[in-house]
């Protein structure tokens, strides 16, 4: 495990246990996240957290003025911390670490789903269902269209790779015939 890994899961385990503690565990996800795609969505945000010549103190009243009025000051906070400690480009591995340490509290995993074209909330809804019941949680489905898969579905759940994409098929059927020649 990388030490940035380690650092993002300490920061999330923290941010995770004020939130619980304050009843605000979903309204956090969703706060970091806004945050999280700000900054790794804008390469100018990047380059002002980054600047050495921009003091801290400007980092950090630019980031309130930014996001205090979406997010609360428990998320700013800690963002500012990881902003202070030099981590700002962390900011996108707590988000993820938080949304594994509060689903493997909350019974909740996060499905992200690719598929050749986008898939209709009852196909949603089905594929939530089944892989709810395999793994005894509750699954929220993300949508990512990939036209290449040309058909079926790949699932990553965590760090588990469901692939049913006929394209992994074919890559598998190569494998096993490449395989069998030599």
């Amino acid at each position: 495990m990388s030490r940035g890994t380690v650092v993002a899961k300490r920061y999330a385990k923290a941010l995770f246990q004020l939130a619980q503690q304050k009843g605000l565990v979903a309204e956090t996800e969703d706060q970091l996240r806004l945050i999280a795609n700000v900054v790794e969505s804008n390469a100018e945000v990047r380059a002002f957290l980054t600047a050495p010549n921009i003091t801290l103190e400007i980092k950090k009243r630019v980031l309130n003025q930014a996001f205090g009025a979406q997010a609360s000051p428990i998320v700013l906070n800690s963002v500012s911390l990881l902003v202070e400690r030099g981590r700002e480009g962390e900011i996108g591995a707590v988000l993820a670490a938080y949304l594994q340490v509060a689903g493997d509290v909350l019974g909740r995993s996060d499905a992200n789903v690719i598929s050749p074209k986008p898939l209709s909330e009852e196909e949603k809804t089905k594929l939530s269902e089944k892989f709810g019941a395999l793994l005894g949680k509750k699954i929220r489905v993300t949508n990512t269209v990939d036209p290449e898969l040309l058909g079926g579905l790949t699932v990553r759940i965590g760090d588990t790779l469901y692939d049913g994409s006929l394209k992994g098929k074919l890559e598998r059927l190569d494998k096993a015939l490449q395989a069998a020649v030599n």
